[in-house]
């Protein structure tokens, strides 16, 4: 007996129409916003990822060597592969430029709820614009594709990286004991933080106030911590963009938060992530902002801005809210009520069919009621009985499986019926 690979899932006929509703909601939000769906393959050269992220990402992935001797390797994610077919093919397409997409991607993950070996990422790139308006924007479209979707316990969290080494220039850490203090601040272990702080001769007073920094959601606070004039104007960016997020777009369920830390080197200036509050430690739906990457592909200087969505903990966060995904309907199920009955059965399911209307027929030759109990569990709304009786009258017998109420119609009038 084959086993399924460890990381992966096989989708049920309704696990996929959750699936696909989703989908459907994401992709009409993202296309609202004026974003055009792109795609991009599922394996590219190794060195795409490693240029991107390091050599140390290679332990995550999925890589090989393929029969001519080129190193690939299985997408771990989706912005790399956008950025490199925008520097090869899309640079002189007019700006701003508004791309989104879904797509499997595969890491080398130790599988756990909410993280698998192989998952869908939904994702989006603006590029050529860095304005508060196109930030005001991402954000938005970010936190209605989750609502839209249908998750309502959201919290949306809003930083910048620039006000953050900002913080750290101003008590003068080094590159060093910086990247020591980042997996601390990003899993917010303030006490750990001040500890360290105190460690790099910072002393009492100052180290309570950065840790307080990192924590607080008030921009007044933050803004009155620094006195240098580039730190001024990235804040001055930050309340513009807060500013429309709220009187523009309505979105006042949000806090500002220092310490967030995306974990790539190239995010520079506005991030923010999205969470899901009843999924518990894996309960980042989203995370985006504003980065530098087409340079390093040999692209021109470009202001960019994009997120990601984690397609599969969207679905666990609807159901962990007991979201009541609409229920896969077929409009018609046709019934032969013998083997004579069957060519005019098909017959009229094609024709059906031809006039975009979800049609099954009963393929077992079983008896009327084995069909109508299968036809109930598939969610028919409609049946079509195809008896010799009727079909002497040119007619069927359509039955409401609702009401239970049945009528005789003419198999000319069946479309408008139907209808």
């Amino acid at each position: 007996m084959f086993k399924l690979p460890r990381g992966t899932r096989d989708f049920t006929p309704e696990e996929m129409q959750k699936r696909g509703y989703v989908e459907e909601a994401m992709r009409s939000t993202f296309q609202t916003f004026g974003y055009r769906e792109i795609q991009t393959p599922t394996f590219e050269t190794l060195e795409l990822f490693t240029a991107k992220s390091g050599e140390t990402i290679i332990e995550e992935l999925y890589s090989f060597t393929d029969k001519g001797g080129r190193e690939l390797a299985l997408r771990p994610e989706l912005t790399a592969p956008v950025i490199r077919f925008y520097v090869d093919k899309l640079q002189m397409k007019p700006k701003p430029l508004k791309l989104f997409y879904f797509g499997n991607c595969y890491r080398y993950d130790r599988p756990q709820k909410g993280r698998y070996r192989e998952f869908k990422q939904a994702g989006c790139e603006i590029i050529g614009t860095d304005t508060p308006e196109a930030y005001a924007e991402l954000i938005a479209m970010a936190y209605n594709i989750l609502e839209k979707a249908g998750v309502k316990n959201l919290e949306l969290n809003i930083g910048n990286l620039n006000i953050l080494s900002s913080i750290f220039s101003q008590f003068k850490l080094s590159k060093d004991q910086q990247k020591y203090l980042t997996p601390l601040i990003d899993k917010s272990l303030f006490e750990d933080v001040f500890d360290a702080l105190r460690e790099f001769g910072i002393n009492n007073d100052d180290a309570s106030a950065l840790s307080e920094i990192l924590q607080t959601s008030d921009i007044n606070k933050i803004e009155n911590f620094f006195k240098d004039a580039a730190t001024n104007k990235e804040l001055e960016e930050l309340k513009k963009t807060i500013g429309l997020l709220e009187e523009s777009f309505c979105i006042k369920n949000y806090q500002i938060k220092m310490s967030i830390v995306r974990g790539l080197d190239y995010y520079k200036g506005l991030v923010f992530e999205i969470e899901a509050l009843l999924l518990g430690a894996e309960k980042q739906l989203c995370g985006g902002g504003a980065y530098e990457l087409i340079t390093l592909f040999d692209g021109k200087e470009t202001p960019t801005a994009g997120f990601a969505i984690g397609f599969d903990r969207t679905i666990l966060a609807l159901e962990a809210e007991k979201y009541q995904f609409p229920a896969t309907k077929l409009d018609v199920f046709v019934i032969p009520v013998n083997e004579d009955m069957m060519k005019k059965s098909l017959e009229i399911t094609q024709n059906l069919r031809k006039q975009d209307i979800s049609v099954d027929v009963d393929l077992l030759r079983r008896g009327m009621g084995k069909s109508l109990k299968y036809a109930s569990s598939i969610n028919a709304h409609k049946i079509i009985i195809v008896g010799p009786k009727e079909l002497e009258k040119d007619s069927v017998t359509i039955r409401d499986m609702e009401s239970g109420k049945q009528e005789m119609v003419k198999i000319k009038d069946l479309y408008q019926k139907m209808k």
